[in-house]
């Protein structure tokens, strides 16, 4: 691991997750069973049960890490181990930029959900948007073996998925407070986004 991610790691890491769990803690609806796809070490979610004990909390990832937070089982990345609508809402932090297909794993994640998507990711949107959001993958991934095809996506190309997915919002936030006023300029500005959409009522077939 290099210094620059040693200090975000240090610096920047423990701030994001408990802001994130605040958010978390505001936009996932009371007593609901939440699967957590891409928990990594599962840290976000155990700040998020410490504050909601009335979640029932599930965790996917494709990674098998030493030590986690939350119990974590594995997967291909591509096709939820879940039958249709098992859990009242699929949870993505940070994680679809990752996938090789991200529309098809929000697929599915529509497939498994009965009320809801909750999704904080990116939007290639802005100066130096790609160059700089790859930046911030690499600090914040690359040392810990962590698939980077840098898919982000601009607002068009999440409306299309929405679309086609029949997703509507529910709430949107784009004022996230990740990072220190001093660096909010750069990595912070409009390349964040957290949301919960609402999604159909029947599972949708695999193409």
């Amino acid at each position: 691991m290099t210094l620059i991610q040693r200090a975000h790691q240090a610096r920047v890491h423990s701030r994001r997750v408990h802001i994130l769990a605040e958010h978390l803690d505001a936009l996932l609806p009371a007593g609901a069973s939440v699967l957590d796809v891409g928990s990594g070490d599962g840290l976000l979610a155990s700040l998020v049960l410490a504050r909601r004990p009335d979640l029932v909390w599930s965790a996917l990832d494709t990674l098998e890490r030493a030590t986690t937070h939350v119990p974590v089982q594995l997967f291909d990345g591509r096709r939820l181990p879940c039958t249709d609508k098992q859990h009242d809402v699929v949870l993505f932090v940070d994680v679809l930029h990752h996938a090789e297909d991200p529309l098809e794993l929000l697929r599915e994640a529509v497939r498994v959900a009965r009320s809801a998507l909750v999704i904080k990711d990116h939007l290639r949107e802005g100066l130096a948007a790609g160059p700089t959001l790859r930046f911030m993958d690499w600090v914040g991934n690359a040392g810990y073996g962590v698939n980077l095809p840098y898919n982000y996506w601009s607002a068009a190309q999440w409306a299309h998925a929405r679309a086609e997915l029949e997703l509507h919002v529910e709430d949107e936030r784009r004022a996230l407070g990740l990072y220190p006023w001093w660096a909010d300029w750069l990595f912070g500005r409009s390349l964040h986004f957290i949301a919960r959409f609402g999604v159909p009522g029947e599972p949708r077939p695999r193409p």
